[in-house]
């Protein structure tokens, strides 16, 4: 099936804002509780009543970047029919561009939320450019706007910008590159939705050399360390450290079934696994090219290097042949 992907978005666009979706529940202080204990927010304003009138404030107020939360659809929530970053993506599925990773967001507040009010949000589709080829595939960049309003206040906003992408596997073949690591495999639908690590001085040789297909394990002297550290386990605080390039092969040593919830860009159940390496250390990832009720303790497995992005490259694991 041909599908006009720009017709279509212009169709979209000019609908306009959805119907205001009402949160299911009011700002409530429990909500408010699990938020900051799960960000790491300390701030006493939100959950000490004292701390927030001292501060100028009423009551208790809700931390900002919660906007989105209050009117999320929930576990078994579905998308109501007008809303347009549904309707984008459902048209760019029917054209075969049927992954899709979120690539950057920016959020506006105008005031703090306060307990009880009930929020609504309303959202319309500003954008949809293409198609492109990025490192993932050819896509389109599809930009939506959320307002969030209590009774006829904005009281914030977000723009949103997700990359609908055709994997690379279903892309008409094209001339071959370069020869590349055997090790390295293209991600595909693991790309979506991939949380991507926090890299530091003290761990980016690590991602380096999972981007050029080598399992680098940091060196203290004598000893190999992993996950990488920035002190010398020994003590000695004037030591600089430096890493071997491990075989990349080794045994299970522990795994866990993910069963649920679903994990975007996953089918379920799959397995992540804890190798330990030949060299002695243990490393974690996934095992990918088999079924999980083939995997066990001790099954002999080797590297392999998912590749998310240009920047990205994910350590995973295969059975040994």
């Amino acid at each position: 099936m041909t599908v006009d992907v720009r017709a279509e978005a212009e169709r979209i666009a000019a609908l306009g804002a959805s119907v205001p979706r009402v949160a299911r529940d009011p700002v409530n202080q429990a909500m408010v509780n699990n938020w900051v204990e799960a960000i790491g927010d300390t701030n006493p304003v939100y959950t000490d009543p004292a701390s927030a009138i001292a501060s100028g404030h009423s009551g208790p107020i809700a931390p900002p970047a919660m906007a989105q939360v209050w009117t999320m659809n929930g576990l078994h929530g579905t998308r109501a029919p007008d809303d347009p970053l549904g309707a984008m993506m459902a048209v760019l599925d029917d054209a075969g561009y049927t992954s899709v990773v979120a690539t950057d967001s920016e959020q506006n507040y105008h005031r703090y939320l306060c307990h009880g009010e009930q929020v609504a949000a309303s959202t319309t589709l500003e954008s949809v450019v293409g198609p492109k080829r990025t490192a993932l595939g050819e896509g389109w960049f599809v930009t939506t706007r959320t307002d969030w309003f209590v009774g006829e206040e904005l009281v914030a906003e977000m723009m949103f910008r997700v990359l609908k992408f055709r994997p690379p596997d279903s892309e008409p073949a094209r001339p071959a590159g370069p020869p590349r690591n055997p090790r390295i495999i293209e991600a595909g639908e693991r790309a979506e939705g991939q949380i991507r690590p926090v890299i530091s001085a003290d761990t980016e040789f690590f991602w380096s050399g999972t981007r050029a297909g080598e399992l680098r394990i940091q060196r203290w002297g004598d000893v190999l360390r992993h996950p990488p550290g920035p002190v010398d386990p020994g003590g000695d605080f004037g030591r600089v450290p430096d890493y071997v390039v491990a075989k990349g092969t080794g045994t299970v040593f522990s795994y866990v079934t993910h069963h649920h919830p679903p994990v975007p860009g996953r089918p379920l159940p799959f397995v992540v696994a804890l190798v330990e390496l030949d060299e002695g250390v243990r490393v974690l990832g996934e095992i990918v090219g088999t079924t999980p009720d083939e995997v066990h303790i001790g099954l002999p497995v080797e590297v392999v290097f998912l590749r998310i992005d240009e920047e990205l490259t994910l350590p995973a694991w295969r059975p040994r042949t």
